[in-house]
């Protein structure tokens, strides 16, 4: 099978790998699976990668940070890369169950490092891309992880939550370097969600730690974001590399 570009040969191995982990995933039903779509991204981000796509042509070595049950880095893996899943168990959906399971199950030599990302957290070494997806409004320090990320990688994919508005039916804010600090039972009655940043927000903790936009946009509310209501959920999608 012939396919135009790197990533789109990604894309196949995703759907084949999902193929061999969907059945792992129903004989091990006493994990409690992260239920969220994560390899979504993957199609959300596709128009995005086009200046970038010798990035997914194989025997790269790729961090998975905050990699919920590792489906990112088992997929990369398959696609001939070396990659390292970075999270924290406690906080991990199911306490890294799932993603050392599929280890186990595929014969997998991903390597699977607990840390803490809201400590001092530190990264194996250099990586040609670090995938940041979903993690960063849950963590307590973000600047500290864009910087620490930046020392060991040279791209990275990123995707967080972002708001236009601070709740709903307040003024526009976006056009405004801010973030908003959730309560613990705020969002989803989620403790682990912290900050909400706004779009200028975020370009300026990229440029401030040293990150590049190559390019981005946003999905979902585009009009009336704001940091409490689901139905109001708005996210950026990027791929940014080192200044």
């Amino acid at each position: 099978m012939s396919f135009k570009t790197n990533f789109d040969r990604l894309i196949q191995v995703a759907e084949d790998t999902a193929v061999i982990i969907d059945p792992i995933q129903a004989r091990h039903s006493d994990i409690p699976w992260y239920p969220y779509g994560i390899m979504n991204n993957f199609q959300h981000l596709k128009p995005l990668l086009e200046s970038v796509d010798h990035l997914f042509s194989g025997s790269r070595r790729i961090a998975d940070i905050g990699a919920a049950d590792g489906h990112i880095a088992f997929t990369f893996e398959r696609a001939g890369n070396r990659c390292d899943i970075y999270d924290n168990g406690p906080t991990n959906y199911n306490g890294l169950r799932g993603a050392r399971r599929l280890k186990q199950e595929l014969y997998s030599e991903v390597n699977i490092y607990e840390q803490d990302l809201d400590s001092q957290f530190t990264l194996d070494g250099r990586y040609d891309l670090a995938i940041f997806l979903g993690i960063f409004y849950h963590l307590k320090n973000p600047y500290y992880a864009l910087e620490t990320i930046g020392k060991h990688s040279d791209f990275m994919l990123f995707s967080t939550r972002v708001c236009r508005h601070y709740k709903s039916g307040s003024p526009d804010i976006s056009n405004a370097s801010l973030a908003y600090l959730l309560g613990p039972d705020e969002s989803n009655n989620d403790a682990t969600n912290y900050w909400i940043f706004t779009l200028e927000g975020l370009m300026r903790i990229f440029e401030r730690t040293g990150w590049r936009l190559v390019a981005g946009y946003t999905i979902g509310d585009t009009i009336a974001s704001n940091p409490q209501d689901q139905h109001a959920d708005e996210r950026f999608m990027g791929v940014l590399t080192r200044e």
